[in-house]
């Protein structure tokens, strides 16, 4: 079985949407000073690094992370390629791309991965993300998790309704997916948010396994 790492390292350098207040990571106790542990703390968003946004992110009556059915997060799932020139992802481009009808886990390979292998610090307004007419398909295809490789699944200037019909269908979604060494194809995933309680997102460790 080989095993691919598709979760984004958090460090005081990791990217955050524009805005944010970003990440802190800092060693607060030290051995070397007279503490018998090393002891660091973190403080960051729960839309940080490679995360799951809930339905509560739109919803004040949707699902929290802590009530999300773990079979979403874990089984098969499609990597999907949407060529590189594609800036908005539709319903026809999903198609013409491969979509497999019968997905339950899809996983969007897009332009995006490049800014990872680019190593880019700075926000960028212009990245891949899909718009209504695709997120209505998915809702409509018995979807139940959807992902992409940067900081939003709905472009910079329509950031509301992908994500208010993808979550309000039940649709979970994960953003800043690590796709770098990932080919398309069908692959078994481990999407692990923290069981943090009552909040609208939260940072997951993901892997995809291929047997």
């Amino acid at each position: 079985m080989k095993i691919f790492d598709i979760t984004l390292p958090l460090s005081n350098q990791t990217l955050v949407w524009e805005g944010d207040k970003g990440i802190t990571i800092e060693q607060i106790a030290f051995i070397k000073n007279g503490s018998d542990f090393n002891i660091s703390r973190a403080e960051f968003g729960v839309h940080t690094g490679t995360h799951v946004d809930a339905p509560f992110h739109v919803d004040d009556q949707g699902n929290t992370v802590d009530k999300i059915p773990i079979d979403k997060l874990v089984g098969k799932v499609q990597v999907l390629q949407i060529d590189n020139s594609i800036d908005l992802i539709t319903k026809e481009i999903l198609l013409e791309s491969g979509f497999l009808h019968g997905t339950e886990r899809l996983l969007l390979k897009t332009k995006n991965t490049q800014k990872w292998i680019n190593s880019s610090s700075q926000f960028d307004h212009n990245y891949a993300a899909i718009d209504s007419t695709a997120a209505t398909f998915l809702a409509g295809a018995g979807i139940k998790f959807v992902g992409i490789d940067y900081l939003s699944i709905s472009p910079y200037n329509d950031l509301k309704v992908p994500h208010q019909i993808l979550l309000k269908a039940g649709i979970v979604i994960l953003e800043n997916a690590y796709l770098v060494d990932v080919e398309p194809g069908e692959y078994t995933l481990f999407c692990l948010p923290l069981n943090l309680i009552g909040t609208d997102g939260a940072p997951v460790r993901a892997i995809l396994a291929l047997d």
